[in-house]
């Protein structure tokens, strides 16, 4: 993961020479600028509770609270910035700590000087300070901090602050802001989940990130009736903050039990499986399974965000009568690692020698796109001989497993065995593959195991049977 001094003093005279041309690294005029505010300017989330306690509770313990808070973000980010001689630091930091930017407490990347409020990460004061964007992608957010605060509402009115209407709170290209990332040197997209989003039937249907992400339809929109705080009008939605993805590891180390179930069930909407095997099969015979794989429920590829570090792939286990293992694929080893899927659905980054790399910030290629689009299907097709000696009815489970990262990569930042990656099973799909003499008949429960020879017996006895 480390990079050389000489490589990235390349990188570096590069990023000079086009610093002129990344404007959404470098945000134009108009976006707030690095320590264009002060810490001071901003509103501490417990006064914000006061009057929207139902929010504060739903936005707690999210990963937007804990944007900055998150340990694998800060150990990844420490060695992004030894890796780029700090190139990154306010790249990074800009969506993850943004009143630690716009304040000029980060860099330097280890937190030393950064305020209290800053380690609140994506918080109620700043999100309802945009007064406006530069575009999308890198976080190029214009902020007014100050008494006015902005949000969805034409007709909001506050005893403690002035309220105002802002259309942006209502679109995609709100959440695009940070939810599109670009190298800040060479401009290689590393996060696309709004550009792929944009690009899908849901842009063109115009279906919004909020109204599958602060809803509680999940993969459409569904009204939430209620008020957005003390003493507000009752509204026919208001929309939930706590704005979950797919990412139920880390909250599950903050004991964010209620957030970790929340990106579960959206995991578990999110796609759909079928397995075509056939109803029977004999000893010495390939068999063939075909599975096929839908985005059915999101609006981008699954995986998307860090996707070169997240990991979905299928697991297949075909077990006889007797729990003997005929076929595996997918399994984890005692390592935790990933043996023998046919595919590991996510992106693969390559650096400027063409390895692959989980490092997003030595990347300048895509070497794979694995992911799976929406409403898009791949197939997977796994084969395997039977022997001899297995005993029927032969059992196919499938699972569509998914994980926010690789358990190797958590070992590497972390000392081994300080946290283990929960795997979060998509889906699942099974089917029963029989003896050709013994598969159950259309209306008839399927008939107990069968070996080659008692099969044999079977088919004997109704013959004589038939005969008498």
């Amino acid at each position: 993961m480390k990079g050389t001094s000489v490589k990235w003093g390349l990188f570096l005279l590069a990023a000079i020479i086009l610093a002129s041309v990344v404007s959404s690294f470098t945000a134009a005029a108009e976006a707030t600028k690095f320590g264009e505010y002060s810490a001071d300017d901003f509103t501490y989330e417990s006064r914000c509770r006061q009057c929207h306690a139902i929010i504060y509770g739903q936005w707690e313990g999210t990963m937007h609270f804990n944007a900055y808070l998150d340990p694998f973000y800060l150990e990844e980010v420490k060695v992004a910035s030894i890796d780029t001689d700090g190139l990154v630091d306010e790249f990074c930091a800009r969506c993850h700590t943004p009143i630690g930017v716009v304040s000029g407490e980060i860099p330097p990347i280890d937190g030393s000087g950064m305020s209290d409020i800053s380690k609140l990460g994506v918080q109620c004061d700043f999100c309802h300070v945009i007064s406006g964007s530069d575009g999308i992608g890198n976080a190029p957010f214009i902020i007014t901090p100050g008494d006015i605060k902005w949000g969805p509402f034409e007709d909001s009115k506050s005893a403690y602050h002035d309220s105002e209407y802002l259309k942006l709170y209502t679109q995609a290209e709100y959440c695009g802001m940070c939810h599109e990332v670009i190298h800040p040197v060479n401009g290689l997209v590393i996060d696309d989940t709004y550009s792929t989003w944009k690009d899908s039937q849901y842009g063109k249907d115009n279906v919004v990130c909020q109204d599958c992400h602060m809803t509680e339809g999940i993969t459409e929109y569904k009204a939430n009736p209620g008020r957005s705080g003390s003493g507000a009008p009752k509204r026919e939605h208001i929309s939930l903050h706590a704005i979950t993805g797919g990412n139920a590891f880390i909250p599950m180390i903050f004991g964010a039990e209620d957030v970790a179930k929340m990106a579960t069930e959206r995991l578990q909407n999110a796609a759909t499986l079928e397995v075509r095997a056939p109803e029977v099969a004999s000893a010495g015979e390939e068999v063939i399974i075909e599975v096929s794989i839908t985005n059915s429920g999101a609006g981008h590829n699954i995986p998307t965000g860090v996707s070169e570090i997240r990991q979905i792939w299928l697991e297949m286990v075909v077990t006889d009568a007797e729990g003997h293992e005929i076929y595996s694929a997918g399994t984890l080893d005692t390592e935790g690692s990933i043996k023998s899927a046919k595919r590991i659905y996510n992106n693969v980054l390559g650096d400027s020698e063409g390895t692959a790399t989980e490092s997003f910030w030595l990347a300048d290629r895509v070497l794979e796109d694995n992911r799976i689009g929406p409403e898009k299907t791949v197939e997977e097709k796994h084969t395997f001989i039977l022997s001899e000696d297995v005993v029927y009815p032969l059992k196919v489970e499938t699972s569509l497993n998914y994980r926010s990262a690789s358990q190797e990569l958590i070992d590497k930042l972390f000392e081994k065995g300080t946290y283990e990656v929960p795997v979060i099973q998509m889906n699942e799909a099974s089917n029963t593959i029989y003896h050709p003499d013994a598969s159950p008949k259309e209306g008839t429960e399927p008939t107990p195991g069968f070996s080659t020879f008692t099969a044999t017996i079977a088919l004997i006895l109704r013959m004589y049977i038939n005969r008498k």
